[in-house]
């Protein structure tokens, strides 16, 4: 998806992120008493899964740290660093989650929670305290004293509050920005993983996915195998036999030799069309002919659930990629079709900052999961070996929201068939 380009925050924009920020700090911080627990309790071994547990959450945590100065400027993204984790094993999991860099680079990030509080709690406060004496000032009704203290008694004293309000007001809004700024500056010093430390996640993650992708492959050329013996393969050989006895029995007995024939030219037809299957399974035609573009409007025309398909792309991907989400976008539909229950399902594929954006929605009941094992699963394996990212959000009774995003270059448009306008 693209990102618009940059622009300074307003005083509102401001404002928000400030609290945005003061929230997730005094969540950071309500988590130490479980990390501080999770600490003494891993001297046994009954710790280890609070450990795991409290690093779960810590990561959560800084995550949405990350993602918030993310937002804050866009064409400086702070990136996580974690070491992948392994998929079972206590004490491999609590290992990892231990000697992990990153993790103590986020423990850093918590302790100094206090002085991040303060800095934007400063401005804040300001502006808080500005907005309450100008809504006491405002109030012609009898309020009770400010701050417990000053009971205006007449509409002048009421007034005159608003001088002091108003340097309030003024001081936390030129506060607002510089310490954002600082705030920004120190937190992505903490929470930017160092280059040592991506350039090792970065080795253990395409490790990780070239060993999926080769498993996936593996399952694929079975799959092949297994659809072409059970298939075509027979078909063949039912088709060599029938040949066969009518060879033999072309010249006694002409008429019984016409219907074999006859049963071999099905064999062949049912045979062809088989094989054909097969390799619209592999690389779909259309997708070859019309690109993903195409492709996934015909698949959508052709789905028995009614699929609006949104398509944006000004030239085409490279061709394995090309099939990778072709393929992802025909399994989201069809669990949408088994699973959610939908009367709906939207497509939206746009490309932008060297990605290719695909969103899939349902109105179905929600409740998806990318359990080991399910389909969702699968996707996120395949489009993994592209060091793509699959997002799901799927609360219960609905929508469900798949966002796939892969990383890639599009061909000239003047030479693909995918940049038709819709």
């Amino acid at each position: 998806m693209a990102t618009a380009p940059h622009h300074r925050a307003g005083p509102l924009t401001t404002l928000a992120y400030l609290f945005l920020l003061l929230s997730q700090n005094a969540a950071a911080l309500l988590l130490i008493p479980l990390l501080i627990a999770s600490a003494v309790l891993s001297l046994i071994w009954i710790g280890l899964p609070f450990i795991i547990l409290t690093g779960h959450l810590l990561r959560t945590l800084a995550d949405s740290q990350r993602r918030t100065l993310t937002h804050l400027h866009p064409h400086r993204p702070v990136h996580s660093g974690y070491r992948p984790m392994p998929a079972t094993g206590i004490n491999r999991r609590a290992s990892t989650i231990i000697t992990d860099p990153a993790t103590w680079k986020d423990l850093l990030w918590l302790i100094t929670g206090t002085l991040n509080i303060l800095l934007i709690a400063l401005p804040a406060a300001f502006l808080v305290h500005g907005t309450y004496q100008t809504l006491h000032a405002l109030t012609l009704t009898p309020d009770p004293a400010l701050y417990g203290a000053y009971t205006p008694a007449t509409t002048t004293e009421r007034l005159l509050l608003l001088i002091p309000a108003t340097l309030l007001l003024t001081l936390g809004a030129t506060l607002a920005a510089p310490a954002l700024r600082l705030y920004t500056a120190f937190n992505r010093l903490l929470l930017q993983p160092s280059e040592k430390a991506r350039l090792t996640a970065r080795v253990a993650h395409l490790a990780t996915s070239r060993a999926n992708t080769i498993d996936t492959q593996a399952a694929e050329i079975r799959r092949i195998e297994r659809d072409l013996h059970d298939g075509a393969q027979a078909r063949l050989v039912a088709l060599g036999m029938h040949l066969g006895m009518a060879e033999q029995i072309v010249e006694n007995d002409p008429a019984t030799a016409r219907t074999m024939l006859a049963e071999a030219r099905e064999t062949t037809r049912t045979a062809l069309i088989e094989l054909r299957d097969l390799v619209r399974g592999i690389h779909p035609p259309v997708l070859v002919e019309r690109g993903l573009h195409g492709a996934v409007h015909a698949l959508a025309l052709t789905h028995h659930l009614p699929v609006t398909a949104t398509i944006r792309l000004p030239g085409r991907p490279a061709d394995p990629v090309e099939s990778a989400a072709y393929f992802a976008v025909a399994e989201l539909l069809t669990n949408t079709a088994k699973h959610a229950d939908a009367t709906h399902a939207w497509v939206h594929i746009n490309h932008g900052n060297d990605r290719l954006v695909i969103t899939v929605t349902d109105n179905g009941h929600g409740g998806a999961d990318a359990a080991p094992g399910s389909g969702l699963s699968g996707i996120r394996r395949r489009i993994d070996a592209f060091d793509g990212t699959m997002n799901i959000t799927s609360p219960t009774g609905g929508p469900t929201i798949v966002t796939l995003e892969i990383p890639c270059a599009l061909s000239s448009p003047k030479t693909s068939p995918s940049s038709a306008k819709d």
